[in-house]
């Protein structure tokens, strides 16, 4: 049951941070756009700022993703050893 919802929440978690990204980036987009800057000169600049920013503004939330995805890949592996285990015959 753990499992199951650990994979809920970190399925929520990617969500939330790819989508508090984007928009961050639509923020810093629309601002410079504000300014007269092109629509494409203002993303180009918002996807090289907004995306760094994001790592220190969401900090929480990412630490939360990288935690999530680094567990999965333990059980992964884990179940990968086990199953390699049971094709060479030994005994668990």
């Amino acid at each position: 049951m753990a499992v199951v919802e650990q994979r809920r929440h970190l399925g929520r978690d990617i969500a939330l941070y790819t989508l508090a990204r984007v928009a961050l980036v639509a923020v810093v987009a629309l601002v410079l756009v504000q300014f007269d800057i092109p629509l494409l000169v203002s993303l180009a600049v918002a996807l090289v700022v907004g995306f760094p920013l994001g790592l220190l503004l969401f900090r929480g939330l990412n630490q939360r993703v990288t935690a999530g995805l680094a567990e999965r890949g333990a059980g992964r592996d884990a179940e990968r050893q086990r199953l390699r285990s049971e094709l060479r015959g030994e005994a668990e």
